[in-house]
C-alpha cells in the first residue's frame, strides 16, 4: 500500500450510512504460496472519483444531501451476491442492525508482532542518557538566542505567526555562529526548520514552520531533510502508536511528511487501517526525534502521536499478527437469547473467509471488471471502464471529466475536469496526454502500481468467492476428498482417508494464478469454467506485462475469531459514542454512561482477527445481513426517516 496514492471515499460528507471499510491488502502477486495481505484492517479505495483527503465530521451533511438522495445514487452499486458472498456457516436466526452509523462505532486495534494490542496510553518523551549527555555538552545553543527572539519562534511554532517565518540577522558573522543558532532553534523549537538567506550583503538564518503555507511556497518541498546529529548508541528509527479518526493510513503518513519535511516513505508500517474509523497502530520513522513528533500532537486534528521509542529496525508490511475490533452495531432488533447465539456460533464456530466489500468498490463499473480486462489484454476496454461515465455516487467535477472524455475522447480536455489529478482517472489521462491513445499499456503505468494490481486482485477475490461459495453448497462444513490443506506452504490434496482427520478449519482453496493446484473434485474444475467464461485460460496466467502475472495463493477457508466478548447496550441519545477510546482515557474523559431503560439498542462486539481477514464478514455471520453499502445505505435510509 505503500505507494498508492490515497483515495476519498465517495460518501458524501457526514453521511450515516453502514459501510465498514475494513477490507485487507492486496493479494501478493509473485511467489509467496500462503496468501498473507499486508493488513486485515484497509486497503486502498478502489474506486476512482478524486483523492484529498476530505473530512468527514460526524453528524452533518454536505451539499444538501440527504440519506434518501444517496440512497437514490447507491443504487447501482453492488450487493453480496454480486461478488460470490452466498452463504452462511450458523443456523442461528439473523437480525437486523446499523453498521457504522458513526465511524466511532468502528474501533481497530492493530496486533503487533509480538502479539500486544497497540494502544496509545503514554504521550511522555523517552529519556536516555545519550540525550541527557547531548544538552550538557551544548549549554551554549540556548543562549544564542535573545528572549525577543525566542518569543517570535514560539509563535512560530505554534502558527501564531503571520508573516510565516523568523529572520535572524548574523551579526559578527561566521559559519560557528551560523550552525550554533541553527542548533539552537531546531533544540528549542521542533518543527520548524532553518536555513541560510543572504540579503543586501548581509546574512540571516531563517527559520519557517514546516507544514506552513507561506513557508511552503518559499521552501522547496523537494529540497532533502538538513542531517541533525543522531547519536550512534540510538536506535536509527523512532517508533510511535498513531491514533487517527476519520483519517486514512496514508492520508495521515503524508500529512505527517508535510510537518516533518519528510518523503512519505521515511515512514514504515505493518499495516494500512479504515479511514472510517477510530484505529491505532504502530509506525516507524528513520531519524526523527520524539520531541519532533510530540510536537505535532499541537498542532495536528484527529491524529495523536505517542508511546515513542527508539529501536534499530523499521516495520514491514505484513509483520503484524492481526487487528482487534471493537464494533457497535446499532438499533439492533434481536432478542438478547438472538445475540447470545450469533456470538456464541462466531466464537466456536467462526465465519466464511470471502473478502469484503471493500475489495471491489461502491461504483457501478467494479474494480474486477477492469482485473478481467487488464487480464485479457483488452487495453481499450480498461480506458472505458475507467473514464465512461456512470451512475452512482461520484463527485460533481469526476462526472464533468466522464463527460468531457466521453464527448472529445481528448485526455487534456477531459483532465482539465479535474481540481485534483491524484485520482485515478487523473492518473489514467495525465499518462494517455503524455503517452498517446496507442500506447494505453505505459499510460495506464501512470497509476501507483499497488493501485494497478488492485484491479487484477479484485477479480481473484471475486472468482475466491465464488468458487468457496460452491464448495460449501456442495460439501458443506466438512473436509472431503479432494479439498486442499497446507503442508508448510505447499498445497496438498486430501484422500478419502486423510478428510477423516481434517476439519473444514484445516481446508484452504487457491486464487487463481500459474503457482497453484485446485481441488480434486468437481469444484476445482468450476474454477476452469469460470475463467473460460470470462475468457481467460486457468493454464495460462502469465501476462505479457509482469506485473500482472498472478502466481495464485491459498487462502483459508473458514477463521475463528479469538478474543471475543459482547454485551448489549441500551442508550437514549443516538449522537453519542457508546465506545471509550484511548484519546478520550488519556485526556480523563469518563467512559460512556448507558440508560439501561433507554430507548435504543447497540451491540457491541469485541474480537481479534489474523492478517488478510475482513471483520464485515465476521459482522455479515452474527447479523445474516448483506453488507454492502448499497443494502446498507437502504437500512440507514429507513432508520433515519
Amino acid at each position: 500500500m505503500a505507494e498508492s496514492e490515497p483515495v476519498s471515499d465517495p460518501t458524501p460528507v457526514g453521511e450515516k450510512r453502514g459501510a465498514l471499510q475494513d477490507g485487507g491488502g492486496e493479494a501478493p502477486a509473485k511467489k509467496p504460496k500462503v496468501e498473507c495481505d499486508d493488513e486485515n484492517g484497509s486497503g486502498p479505495n478502489p474506486d476512482g472519483g478524486g483523492g484529498g483527503g476530505e473530512e468527514e465530521p460526524e453528524g452533518e451533511t454536505s451539499d444538501g444531501e440527504d440519506g434518501e438522495s444517496f440512497a437514490d445514487m447507491m443504487k447501482h452499486g453492488l450487493t453480496e451476491m454480486d461478488v460470490g458472498i452466498r452463504k452462511y456457516v450458523s443456523d442461528h436466526e439473523g437480525f437486523s442492525g446499523i453498521l457504522k452509523e458513526r465511524y466511532s462505532d468502528f474501533v481497530v486495534h492493530e496486533i503487533n508482532k509480538q502479539g500486544k494490542i497497540v494502544h496509545l496510553d503514554d504521550l511522555s518523551i523517552p529519556t536516555d542518557n545519550v540525550e541527557e549527555a547531548e544538552t550538557e555538552q551544548q549549554p551554549q545553543d540556548c543562549e544564542v538566542l535573545t528572549e525577543e527572539q525566542k518569543k517570535q519562534l514560539s509563535e512560530l511554532q505554534l502558527f501564531k505567526n503571520k508573516e510565516g517565518n523568523v529572520s535572524i540577522e548574523m551579526i559578527d558573522d561566521t559559519k560557528e555562529k551560523r550552525t550554533l543558532v541553527h542548533k539552537a532553534i531546531k533544540t528549542l523549537f521542533p518543527g520548524l526548520e532553518t536555513k541560510t538567506e543572504e540579503k543586501d550583503g548581509h546574512k540571516f538564518i531563517v527559520a519557517y514552520h514546516a507544514a506552513g503555507k507561506k513557508a511552503l511556497a518559499e521552501v522547496k518541498t523537494t529540497a532533502a531533510p538538513r542531517k541533525h546529529f543522531w547519536p550512534k548508541n540510538r536506535g536509527s528509527y523512532c517508533h510511535f502508536a498513531l491514533y487517527k479518526e476519520n483519517k486514512d493510513t496514508m492520508d495521515a503518513i503524508n500529512l505527517l511528511s508535510k510537518f516533518l519535511r519528510l518523503r512519505p516513505n521515511m515512514f514504515s508500517y505493518m499495516g494500512t487501517k479504515d479511514k472510517r474509523a477510530i484505529t491505532v497502530q504502530e509506525i516507524a520513522v528513520l531519524k526523527i526525534t520524539a520531541e519532533r513528533l510530540a510536537h505535532l500532537n499541537k498542532c495536528l486534528m484527529n491524529l495523536k502521536l505517542g508511546n515513542f521509542c527508539y529501536k534499530n529496525h523499521p516495520l514491514k508490511l505484513g509483520e503484524l499478527q492481526g487487528n482487534h475490533f471493537t464494533v457497535v452495531i446499532r438499533n439492533i432488533s434481536g432478542t438478547d437469547e438472538q445475540v447470545h447465539q450469533a456470538m456464541t456460533s462466531l466464537k466456536q464456530t467462526g465465519f466464511i473467509n470471502y473478502y469484503g466489500m471493500q475489495r471491489f468498490g461502491t461504483t457501478a463499473v467494479a474494480t474486477q471488471q477492469v482485473g478481467r480486462a487488464i487480464l485479457r489484454n483488452d487495453w481499450n476496454q480498461v480506458v472505458d471502464l475507467i473514464l465512461k461515465p456512470r451512475p452512482g455516487a461520484e463527485k460533481e467535477y469526476v462526472v464533468r471529466c466522464r463527460e468531457e472524455w466521453a464527448k472529445s475522447q481528448d485526455p487534456e480536455a477531459a483532465l482539465k475536469k479535474l481540481p485534483n489529478k491524484r485520482c485515478v482517472e487523473g492518473q489514467l489521462l495525465r499518462g494517455l496526454s503524455m503517452y498517446g491513445k496507442k500506447n494505453i499499456v505505459t499510460a495506464f503505468g501512470q497509476i501507483p502500481r499497488n493501485n494497478r494490481l488492485m484491479y487484477v486482485h479484485s477479480y481473484q477475490s471475486v472468482v475466491w468467492n465464488t468458487m468457496v461459495s460452491r464448495r460449501i453448497e456442495a460439501f458443506g462444513l466438512k473436509a472431503v476428498a479432494g479439498d486442499l490443506v497446507l503442508r508448510g506452504t505447499t498445497a496438498h490434496p486430501l484422500s478419502a482417508e486423510e478428510a477423516e482427520t481434517h476439519s473444514i478449519h484445516d481446508i484452504v482453496m487457491p486464487l487463481p494464478g500459474y503457482d497453484v493446484i485446485y481441488p480434486s473434485h468437481h469444484i476445482g474444475d468450476g474454477y476452469r469454467e469460470l475463467l473460460s467464461a470470462d475468457g481467460l485460460d486457468l493454464d495460462n496466467m502469465r501476462h505479457k506485462v509482469k506485473d500482472y502475472s498472478l502466481a495464485g495463493a491459498y487462502r483459508r477457508i473458514i477463521i475463528t475469531p479469538t478474543n471475543v466478548s459482547w454485551e448489549v447496550i441500551n442508550y437514549d441519545d443516538p449522537r453519542i459514542s457508546l465506545v471509550h477510546s484511548d484519546f478520550e482515557k488519556l485526556e480523563n474523559k469518563p467512559a460512556p454512561v448507558f440508560n439501561k431503560e433507554g430507548k435504543y439498542r447497540a451491540l457491541r462486539m469485541e474480537f481479534s482477527l489474523p492478517p488478510s481477514t475482513y471483520a464485515t464478514m465476521a459482522i455479515r455471520e452474527v447479523l445474516k445481513l448483506d453488507t454492502s453499502i448499497k443494502k446498507q445505505t437502504q437500512l440507514n435510509t429507513v432508520w433515519f426517516n
